[in-house]
């Protein structure tokens, strides 16, 4: 009979330990979810890499070679290839905030050799706020009827092309 006490004394005493071994995993499970997710998102930039692209000296091959294919170049204008890199950081459920933000802008002559490198950080990033829940567009504003029967009448009819069946 006194076995039997102690055993059963013995079982509870691990359940207790279990169950405070299972709420302090919970409450580190807690504390873990309240903390921040940190995010790299495109280029990943490394200053030594960067700081070793001189004007004058560097041509698109090269920085190709030591950067790697740029975020986006330009379309326009004089050539310059962009690399874009963000540092965010959230917490669950909560939209992300940029922690660090840069740009390296390598801006390139007629014969492809490096004219400018600039840098810039968030301190020039522009946070648009759209005014209610509308765009303005330019252009008239047209109503449902219109869109609705707008062209009717107009497939088909003689246009700039001499009619129907082109020219």
């Amino acid at each position: 009979m006194k076995g039997l006490a102690i055993a059963a004394s013995k079982r509870q005493s691990t359940l207790k330990i279990g169950a405070k071994l299972g709420l302090m995993t919970a409450a580190l499970a807690a504390l873990a979810a309240c903390s921040s997710i940190r995010e790299s998102r495109g280029y990943v930039s490394d200053n030594l890499l960067l700081r070793s692209v001189q004007p004058g000296i560097d041509n698109q091959r090269s920085v190709e070679g030591t950067l790697g294919r740029p975020t986006f170049a330009s379309q326009y204008g004089q050539p310059t290839w962009y690399y874009v890199s963000s540092v965010t950081g959230r917490r669950p459920f909560v939209r992300p905030k940029i922690k660090t933000h840069g740009v390296l802008a390598v801006k390139f002559d007629d014969v492809g050799n490096v004219a400018e490198v600039r840098r810039t950080g968030i301190d020039e990033v522009v946070y648009l706020r759209p005014e209610g829940e509308k765009t303005q567009t330019l252009g008239r504003e047209r109503g449902f009827l219109e869109d609705l029967f707008g062209n009717i009448g107009q497939v088909g009819a003689a246009g700039p092309g001499g009619g129907p069946g082109g020219p």
